[in-house]
C-alpha cells in the first residue's frame, strides 16, 4: 500500500507541533532571551595549524561593557570533550588543529561589543605544516597531529581465504570511490541560552539530541555535580547528528557561570561551517569478484576516512562503514580494512546515515559494474546474492530474522518506475542532448548503536493532577515528527483522546534518561517502552477506578477522556474524577537497552531496516546537470507508527541525500573552507523537487517478532546516490564514482560523443 492522505484515513493528523512551525509562533531556543542577558562569542583559529606562542586579553577586558574573557586557564574542570573521546580543547592551551579552534570567547553587552572584542584579543601563533589529505596523513614522514599518531581508529574484518576466492573468480571489478563533505544545514544553526540560578544551578537551553550527555560533559567541563545542571533541549531546528555533539554549550556555561548573567550564544552560518561538524569525506577501493553465474566470491574493501582534527565519533563510524560495506549480501571471502584518520580539516562526525551512505554508494557500484561485465540484469544480480532470512549479518552475527531483504526487492521489481526501464526510449519527445535513465539501489541498515556501546531506552507513564496522561521520554523533537508518533501511538494503544494526553520531552530535571535521539532508534523504543507499560499502567488506572465505581477491573475499560464499562458507550469516570480521588500517585516507569547482538564485535548491529529505491533521472548533456524525476522507494521496516511522518522522513532524507549525490560538497584547501555560505554550497531547493516521490511501506514481519517498528529516519539518505549514479549510466553510459556528480563529467562525455560522430 501507497502511503498518502486518502490510504492512511483518520491516522493522516495535523502535528501536535505543526501550527505552531507554519505560522511562526513556535519559539526554539535559540529565539530565547532573559532580562540582562549577555551575549557570547568565541574566538577561533584562523589557521588549520599551529602553535600558540601566547594569548593577550587584557584590551578585551577594559573594554567598557565587556563582562568576561575566557580562556583555556578559565575552564574549572576539564579542558577537552566528546561522547565517546573526550580530545577536543573547549579552548586550546598551545596548539590548534583546525580553522574552528576555539582560543578564547567574550561575554558583553551586545552582539556588537562582543564581536568588536574578539579583536582585540592578541594571539601569537607558529605557522605549522598542513595535513590537508587523509592518506597522506598515513605517510611515515607526515606531521603528527596527535602524540598517539594520525590513526584516531582502526577497523577490519576478515573471513574466509582471499587470494583462493579471487583465483576463482570469472569475473572481478576493481574500483575507487570518493564521498563528499556534507554540511548538516540545519535552518536553526547552533546556539542557546545559558541561565545561571539563583539557587546556583545552571540551566542550559540548547539543542542537543541527548540531554543527559550533555549534561555529563558539562558537568566535567565546569566541575559541577550533574543534578546541578538542567539541559532543556526541545524543540530544535534541525540537527541530522550535526548536534549530538557539544557546540556552543561550553562556552555559553562558563561565560554564563563567571558573570553570573544569562548569556545568549548564536552560530553565524559561517561560524557554523567553520566550526560545525560534516559528513565525513571517504575513499573507498573495492575488488569484488563472482563466479561464471554471477555469485559473489571474494570482496576486498579498504576505506579512508578524514575525520579532522578531533575524534567525535569517528571510530564509531567507521565501524558502521566497514559493517555496511558488506551490505545485505553474501560473500565467501571478505577483507575490509578501514582508517579513520586525524587531518587539518574541519570536523567530521555523525550526519544521518551514520557511514553507510558513503558505504553503499560505492558497493553498489560494484554490483552494477559486475552485472554489466556478467551481462546479467543488475537487479537480478542482487537477487541471487541477498541474504537470506536466516543468514547472519554481515560480521556473521546473530540478527533477528525478517524477509525484508525479498521484500523490498520483490516491490522494487514490481513497481511501475522499474518496469519502465525495459519500455522504449521516446527520445523523440525531448530535445537530442537530453537523455533519461532509470537506476536502482538496494541496502539493509543498522539501528541502534550497537554492540559494546551503552544504549538505554525507557520511559514513564503517569497520570497527572489535572488528570492528564503524562507520556515522559528522554528524547528531543528536532523537526522528526517524534511527538506526533508517540501521541498517535497513545492514541491507538490506549484508546486516548488528544485532550487527554501531554508529552514531556527534553528536559532532563523532569525525564528519565531514554537514551541518545539518534541512529533511527527513538520510535522502536518508544513503542517498546509503551509496549512495556501498557499493562502496569491500565492495571493502576482500572484499579483505581473500579474501587471508586464499585466495580470489577475486569469489566472497565479506557477510552477517550475517561473509563468505560467494556461494553458500554457511556464514560462512567473522567481522568480528572480518577486523579482527584484518593491513593498513591498512579506512575509506571521501564528503562532496558537496545536490543544488541551475542557478539564481541563492537558496533555489530541486531536490527536492521531494508530499503530499495528505483530512481528516473534526466541528463542535460550540454550544462551537464543531473534532475530527478521519479523516486519510489520500498521500505521494510515493520508496523508504521504514524503516515505522514513515515512519509515525511523518507521524503526528506531523500532530499538531502540528493545534494549528497548532485550539489553538496563543502570544500577545502590547505585546511580553509571554499564554502563559506549558502551562496555556494549549493543544497536542493524546491526548484530540483520537481518529480513524484513514491513510497511503499512493507509492514509484515515474521509471526511472533516482538520488537516492532524498526527506524527510518536514516534508510531514505542512503540508497538515492547509488541509484542516481545507475541511472545516470543507462542514460548516457557514464560510471560515477565521485560524489557530487561534477556536471563537467557528463559535458565531458557529451563532448567526446560528438567528436566521434564527426570523425563518423
Amino acid at each position: 500500500m501507497l502511503l498518502n492522505r486518502e490510504t492512511s484515513g483518520k491516522r493522516w493528523r495535523i502535528r501536535p507541533d505543526g501550527l505552531g512551525k507554519v505560522t511562526g509562533r513556535l519559539a526554539y531556543l535559540t529565539d530565547m532571551s532573559a532580562a540582562g542577558m549577555l551575549y557570547g562569542r568565541v574566538l577561533r583559529s584562523p589557521h588549520p595549524h599551529a602553535l600558540i606562542l601566547s594569548i593577550c586579553t587584557e584590551k578585551a577586558l577594559q573594554l567598557e561593557g565587556v563582562h568576561a574573557v575566557l580562556t583555556h586557564l578559565d575552564v574549572p574542570g576539564l579542558n577537552r570533550y566528546g561522547i565517546a573521546h573526550q580530545d577536543q580543547p573547549v579552548f586550546c592551551e598551545n596548539k590548534v588543529r583546525y580553522v574552528g579552534d576555539a582560543v578564547a570567547a567574550v561575554a558583553a553587552e551586545t552582539a556588537e561589543l562582543a564581536e568588536y572584542a574578539l579583536s582585540l584579543i592578541e594571539v601569537d601563533y607558529e605557522l605549522l605544516p598542513i595535513v590537508d589529505d587523509a592518506e597522506q596523513a598515513l605517510l611515515q614522514d607526515a606531521p603528527l597531529l596527535h602524540p598517539q599518531g594520525n590513526v584516531l581508529h582502526r577497523s577490519q574484518f576478515n573471513r574466509g581465504q582471499l587470494g583462493s576466492g579471487f583465483a576463482a573468480c570469472a569475473h572481478i571489478v576493481e574500483e575507487t570511490y570518493f564521498t563528499p563533505r556534507q554540511m548538516h544545514t540545519y535552518m536553526e544553526t547552533e546556539g542557546g541560552l545559558f541561565v545561571p540560578e539563583e539557587d546556583g544551578r545552571l540551566t542550559v537551553y540548547s539543542p542537543t539530541q541527548h540531554g543527559f550527555m550533555d549534561r555529563l560533559q558539562l558537568s566535567r567541563i565546569a566541575a559541577m555535580k550533574q543534578e546541578r545542571i538542567r539541559i532543556v533541549s526541545s524543540p530544535i531546528g534541525g540537527s541530522f547528528g550535526g548536534k549530538d555533539e557539544l557546540n556552543v554549550q561550553p562556552y555559553g556555561a562558563l561565560l554564563a557561570l563567571k558573570t553570573n548573567r544569562p548569556v545568549k550564544l548564536h552560530h553565524s552560518r559561517w561560524e557554523s561551517v567553520r566550526a560545525g561538524l560534516k559528513r565525513h569525506p571517504m575513499k573507498i577501493s573495492m575488488k569484488t569478484g563472482t563466479d561464471a553465474s554471477g555469485r559473489l566470491l571474494a570482496h576486498q574493501v579498504r576505506i579512508i576516512a578524514d575525520t579532522g582534527a578531533y575524534a567525535t565519533l569517528g571510530a564509531e563510524v567507521l565501524n558502521f562503514a566497514v559493517e555496511h560495506v558488506l551490505g545485505p549480501y553474501r560473500y565467501d571471502h571478505v577483507e575490509v580494512d578501514g582508517y579513520s584518520v586525524y587531518t587539518n580539516n574541519g570536523m567530521s562526525g555523525e550526519f544521518r546515515g551514520f557511514g553507510g551512505n558513503q558505504a553503499i554508494f560505492a558497493l553498489e557500484g560494484q554490483l552494477d559494474r559486475l552485472a554489466e561485465k556478467l551481462g546479467m540484469n543488475p537487479w537480478e544480480l542482487r537477487r541471487i546474492n541477498m541474504r537470506m532470512p536466516d543468514d547472519p549479518g554481515p560480521f556473521g552475527q546473530p540478527i533477528v530474522v525478517t524477509e525484508g531483504a525479498m521484500q523490498v526487492w520483490n516491490a522494487a521489481e514490481a513497481s511501475g518506475l522499474w518496469q519502465e526501464r525495459g519500455m522504449p526510449d521516446r527520445a523523440e519527445e525531448r530535445e537530442p542532448w537530453i537523455k533519461v535513465g532509470i537506476g536502482s539501489a538496494f541496502t539493509m541498515h543498522g539501528g541502534g548503536l550497537g554492540v559494546g556501546i551503552p544504549d538505554p531506552a525507557g520511559g514513564r507513564l503517569s497520570l497527572a493532577a489535572d488528570g492528564r496522561i503524562e507520556a515522559i521520554f528522554g528524547y528531543e523533537e528536532f523537526g522528526q515528527g517524534l511527538l506526533a508518533t508517540l501521541e498517535l501511538m497513545l492514541i491507538e494503544q490506549f484508546g486516548l483522546a488528544e485532550s487527554d494526553i501531554r508529552m514531556i520531552i527534553g528536559d532532563t530535571d523532569l525525564v528519565p534518561d531514554s537514551g541518545s535521539t539518534t541512529a533511527s532508534r527513538a520510535t522502536s523504543m518508544m513503542w517498546k517502552t509503551l509496549q512495556n507499560l501498557k499493562a502496569p499502567f491500565t492495571s493502576q488506572m482500572l484499579e483505581r477506578a473500579a474501587k471508586l465505581l464499585g466495580k470489577t477491573a475486569d469489566v472497565l475499560v479506557m477510552g477517550a477522556g475517561g473509563i468505560y464499562e467494556a461494553e458500554g458507550v457511556s464514560m462512567l469516570l473522567t481522568y480528572k474524577e480518577l486523579a482527584e480521588a484518593e491513593g498513591e500517585p498512579i506512575s509506571c516507569s521501564t528503562a532496558f537497552q537496545f536490543p544488541t547482538s551475542d557478539t564481541p564485535r563492537t558496533g555489530a548491529h541486531f536490527l536492521y531496516t531494508y530499503a530499495a529505491v528505483v530512481v528516473k533521472v534526466e541528463i542535460n548533456q550540454l550544462t551537464g546537470r543531473v534532475k530527478v524525476l521519479d523516486q519510489y522507494h520500498a521500505v521494510a521496516a515493520g508496523p508504521v507508527m504514524n503516515p505522514q511522518g513515515f512519509l515525511g522522513q523518507i521524503e526528506g532524507s531523500s532530499s538531502m541525500a540528493l545534494g549528497f549525490a548532485v550539489t553538496e560538497d563543502a570544500v577545502m584547501q590547505q585546511g580553509q573552507y571554499m564554502t563559506k555560505n549558502l551562496d555556494t554550497y549549493l543544497v536542493p531547493t524546491i526548484a530540483e523537487h520537481c518529480g513524484t516521490v513514491t513510497v511503499e511501506p512493507i509492514e509484515h514481519l515474521p509471526q511472533g517478532d516482538s520488537y516492532g517498528p524498526r527506524g527510518i529516519g536514516e534508510v531514505g539518505s542512503v540508497t538515492l546516490a547509488p541509484a542516481i549514479a545507475a541511472a545516470i549510466h543507462q542514460a548516457v553510459g557514464i560510471r560515477v564514482t565521485k560524489l557530487p556528480i561534477e556536471p563537467e563529467l557528463l559535458q565531458m562525455a557529451f563532448a567526446f560523443a560528438g567528436e566521434a560522430v564527426s570523425e563518423r
